[in-house]
């Protein structure tokens, strides 16, 4: 059976949003006065509460609305209005603020004092130009400006700064793939757009369901982050252990279903978050996961009785039951789905390419002048042409960005690590991390959702056959950047012209870096980190150490568990079932959508958001579509940045009480 270019829900979630047609620049002297207000006042609070209830609560999304409202009500009460783009700059300079790049320091100070990091023998061979040694900073004190922390913070900032300038290399060519040439919907992109463009109505505005969608999501946002987080979070300045009405993050079933569904983690989520998101993403992708956690769980008892999940035992709580079977099969498995994915996707782009390079369409610039008539444009000519409009610059500057990073990154870990194997990464450059930037942009593109392949990096430095500690301190990251087409995806919905995100970056970037030094500082200086003054750092950071030594253990003598982990012959059973199941959804022509669900699915293994998730996409589409027409799909991206917002808020609040709280104990005792 012929199919169509695309799935016809995919065309539906693609007009859900149309880009304007006139496109802008928002950087304005609004956004530099924002800038520093994140850099001074919402940075040091999101800091804070990563030490003391953890990164999960750092509230970015909440801190992005709030900053947008706060300068939009400025700004009418100073009898102007801010424009789309303006918000969007707002939206993107929260995003920057919230990544406090020299926090990491805290945790660096720490690893090298680590007893456990001692006693293994791996704080001694931490490089210096990493941290320095726990006998200098205890002869040093509580400070980070000292001579021996010079290189350290040097290597962050210029990290932070080359990773910004990546930005627009893979990761912009990736979007011109995955939105121009191929058209996916990013079901997830107009949440932020919608939002924005609501916060943006003007007095001549008529589309009020906008900021009425937002406000009803923010209503029930705030209603249920009242019971999920307020309750315990205030509750437990006042009580010995907080009263938690509703589990969080999940309820753990797995030792339960042990004896009946062995190998398998069952977990139950009530965040209903994920019901608000199943009614955003495509419904056959949300059957897609749905199924994927299904096959599983039905899999996975037949896996342990064959004795491919050898790893697991009946004690094992859910994280442990992940663990364990991805080290077994599904990390193999995954990387097999991975593969075909992209090979059956990258042929859309390398046939046209092909053709072009062979003389049969024409050089690139021909292509631009030349006259089609009615013939639709070949993909190789959508990628190659610029919409001026919008303010795109050429792919070939985007690869010579790639290029450029990382050669300065394997040039510098080669100066700074004797032996590094940078022909290993020359190879991960240029063919692993395409291959998995790819597969995670067309899973944003059809799914919403990031394809996250466990323990990569972990595979990578052991399969690089080196031998040491030094090379996990390397500055190589290993980047996936199918997650910034949604960003640019945003951009183009919101029409922002990509010199916005420049000249925002330009300014943000080092206030940023300014106020993390600065803010770090105070933070260890008001006390140890780890310490009681910082609960959730004093409670993980030890786990945290003792799993990092074991992986870092990996390249200093004997076998690796990870390097067992990878299975030739998973890995071929991985590609054969998703290239299987592509060509066999075809011929039925039935959604591909449910292909790459699956292996959103797989990825999880559990049903902890799946069935909330399912239960949205069913209502959605099966109730309030019907009753609201084709109208519904423009409401629920709303809806969920509403919801997001409003929980995010009654998060703040309440967390704000455990920070008064300690502030206000040494005055009552």
């Amino acid at each position: 059976m012929a199919r169509k270019s695309h799935d016809r829900e995919l065309e539906e979630y693609r007009r859900l949003m149309e880009p304007p047609e006139v496109f802008e620049d928002g950087f304005t002297w609004k956004t530099v006065v924002g800038a520093v207000f994140l850099g001074a006042l919402i940075m040091p609070g999101s800091m804070y509460l990563a030490l003391v209830v953890g990164p999960e609560a750092n509230m970015a999304s909440a801190a992005r609305w709030v900053t947008i409202i706060l300068f939009a009500e400025i700004a009418r009460r100073s009898f102007q209005e801010l424009r789309m783009q303006e918000i969007y700059v707002f939206y993107f300079m929260a995003g920057l603020a919230m990544m406090a790049p020299f926090q990491g320091l805290l945790w660096r100070q720490y690893l090298v004092q680590s007893d456990y990091a001692n006693a293994m023998g791996i704080a001694q061979q931490i490089p210096d130009w990493w941290a320095p040694s726990a006998d200098v900073i205890r002869r040093e004190g509580h400070t980070f400006f000292t001579r021996s922390w010079i290189f350290p913070i040097l290597l962050v900032a210029v990290g932070v700064l080359v990773s910004r300038l990546d930005q627009y290399g893979m990761g912009y060519v990736l979007y011109r793939i995955t939105s121009d040439v191929e058209e996916l919907p990013f079901p997830m992109a107009p949440v932020a757009a919608s939002a924005i463009t609501a916060l943006a109505q003007t007095k001549e505005n008529n589309e009020t369901w906008r900021w009425r969608s937002f406000s009803i999501g923010g209503v029930l946002g705030l209603l249920f982050g009242a019971v999920y987080i307020g309750v315990p979070a205030i509750t437990g300045t006042v009580l010995d252990k907080p009263i938690q009405l509703l589990p969080i993050p999940w309820v753990d079933l797995t030792p339960t279903f042990a004896k009946f569904w062995p190998a398998t983690g069952v977990n139950i989520s009530f965040n209903i978050i994920w019901f608000f998101q199943g009614m955003v993403l495509p419904f056959w992708a949300v059957v897609g996961g749905f199924l994927g956690v299904v096959f599983t769980m039905a899999f996975n008892p037949l896996l342990y009785e064959w004795g491919v999940l050898s790893h697991w035992n009946d004690q094992m709580d859910v994280i442990n039951t992940l663990y364990s079977n991805n080290v077994d099969f599904y990390l193999s498995f995954s990387l097999g789905l991975t593969l075909a994915i992209t090979l059956v996707s990258f042929s859309k782009i390398l046939r046209p390419a092909w053709n072009a390079i062979r003389g049969r369409r024409g050089t690139a610039s021909q292509i631009n002048e030349r006259t089609l008539g009615d013939r639709p444009p070949s993909a190789w000519q959508k990628l190659v042409t610029n919409n001026v409009k919008r303010g795109d610059f050429s792919i070939f500057i985007a690869l010579g960005i790639y290029l450029f990073s990382n050669v300065f990154w394997i040039s510098l870990s080669c100066w700074l690590i004797e032996g590094f194997p940078w022909k290993f990464f020359v190879f991960y450059a240029l063919i692993l991390t395409p291959l998995i930037s790819y597969a995670t942009a067309k899973l944003e593109g059809l799914c919403g959702q990031a394809l996250r392949i466990p323990y990569i990096k972990e595979a990578t430095y052991i399969l690089s056959g080196y031998r040491g500690v030094k090379i996990w301190f390397a500055p190589v990251p290993i980047p996936n950047y199918g997650v910034a087409t949604v960003n640019f995806r945003v951009l183009e919905l919101t029409g922002t012209k990509v010199i916005s995100q420049i000249k925002t970056q330009l300014v943000t970037i080092p206030i940023v870096i300014i106020a993390s030094i600065l803010f770090s500082q105070l933070l260890w200086g008001m006390a140890e980190v780890p310490s009681a003054a910082y609960p959730y750092a004093q409670k993980m950071w030890d786990l945290n150490a003792k799993t990092m030594c074991l992986t870092f253990s990996s390249t200093m003598e004997g076998g690796s568990l990870f390097m067992e982990a990878m299975r030739p012959k998973y890995i071929g059973a991985g590609v054969l079932a998703g290239t299987g199941a592509y060509a066999f959804l075809s011929l039925l022509g039935l959604p591909t959508l449910l292909v790459f669900g699956m292996v959103r699915g797989l990825g999880q293994g559990t049903p902890s958001f799946v069935l909330l998730e399912l239960m949205g996409a069913v209502v959605g589409r099966f109730y309030f579509r019907k009753r609201f027409g084709k109208m519904w799909m423009k409401y629920t991206p709303i809806l969920l940045a509403g919801f997001s917002c409003g929980m995010g808020l009654i998060g703040m609040v309440a967390v704000s009480f455990t920070i008064l709280k300690k502030m206000m104990a040494p005055l009552i005792f």
